[in-house]
């Protein structure tokens, strides 16, 4: 695993060009992979512009025993130890930006969030992330298109075709979390609403049949362009396409998400499921989007900002099964 040299850490969504924001010292995590507290802190000090290094840390008894987790935070010489706010409070008196210890404030969850349902929660931070992710593919791609085929000012991208890899690796990914995202609600969310008033999820699926061509068009016309000789007027042409039907994306995962936020999910507390059933559907939601809560659980919590990453974890602290949620935990620490 490379842990005894780690290489400092950066965001896994491959966003181009570079924006020249400000680089803050290396700053070393030392904790369990398996412990949230890692994980917040990892989200918190990523959002803050640092570049840094997670140093995994043997298991100690204190946690086999259910005690606190051993995290600590090295800047240069100066170690600090303590409780999750601790840190946090550290992180905030070091570094600028929003605060996230208020963000994490009263476990991660404001006022609002807690009377809101977790299966509602869980969909809205989906979709910003989605969001947020689908946003920067499109500037990718705006800028591609703009320089026809010349090669990006960033050299860590390579040649033109090498970019157009690495661009739909990207695009990939945003792909699976939207796919994966679908059928979960059409096979979990969706059917509670339907068995509540038949046909009120009737809109939301045809809405996700529209869009499944324009989502799978997309990959093969940048496979296309990837075997293009990159001067050729058919790789240009080929990107302003691919630009242009990623725009058209974006504006109709807009419409769709809010139009689920605004005209369906506010019924879910009308459904008036448990705490029991709610936490186990929550789980069967996570069950579904196998490779989101998975080997793209890190590129999903990164679409999002501090404050709603830590909220989504707290989702995920809430699965009883506690090996699903180490295992969870540790792709995203790993």
């Amino acid at each position: 695993m490379g842990n005894c040299c780690p290489k400092p850490e950066k965001l896994t969504a491959e966003i181009v060009p570079h924006d020249g924001a400000k680089v803050y010292p290396t700053v070393r995590l030392y904790g369990s992979p398996k412990s949230i507290v890692a994980a917040y802190l990892r989200f918190a000090l990523l959002h803050k512009s640092v570049s840094l290094e997670f140093v995994p840390s043997n298991e100690t008894a204190s946690e086999r025993d259910g005690g606190s987790d051993p995290v600590r935070l090295q800047v240069g010489s100066e170690v600090v130890t303590g409780s999750r706010e601790t840190l946090l409070r550290f992180i905030d008196a070091r570094f600028p930006g929003p605060s996230v210890e208020a963000a994490a404030g009263g476990g991660g969850v404001g006022r609002e969030d807690e009377t809101t349902p977790l299966l509602v929660r869980m969909t809205v931070l989906h979709h910003r992330s989605m969001l947020r992710q689908l946003e920067s593919v499109v500037r990718w791609a705006e800028d591609l298109a703009t320089r026809g085929g010349k090669k990006a000012i960033n050299p860590t991208v390579g040649s033109p075709r090498m970019e157009i890899r690495k661009f739909g690796r990207s695009y990939s990914e945003v792909l699976e979390v939207l796919m994966e995202h679908a059928q979960m609600e059409e096979t979990i969310l969706f059917p509670l609403f339907d068995k509540a008033d038949r046909g009120l999820t009737k809109a939301a699926k045809e809405e996700h049949a529209r869009d499944l061509p324009i989502m799978n068009g997309i990959k093969e016309d940048i496979k296309s362009v990837g075997v293009l000789d990159s001067g050729s007027p058919d790789f240009r042409e080929g990107l302003y396409n691919i630009s242009a039907r990623l725009k058209l994306l974006q504006g109709q995962c807009k419409q769709h998400f809010m139009e689920e936020e605004v005209e369906l999910l506010p019924f879910m507390e009308a459904l008036e499921l448990s705490k029991e059933q709610e936490v186990s559907t929550l789980e069967q939601c996570f069950d579904v989007m196998r490779e989101t809560h998975g080997r793209l659980l890190k590129f999903l919590l990164e679409g999002l900002p501090a404050h709603d990453a830590i909220k989504y974890l707290e989702l995920i602290n809430k699965c009883r099964d506690k090996a699903r949620m180490e295992s969870m935990l540790q792709m995203i620490l790993k």
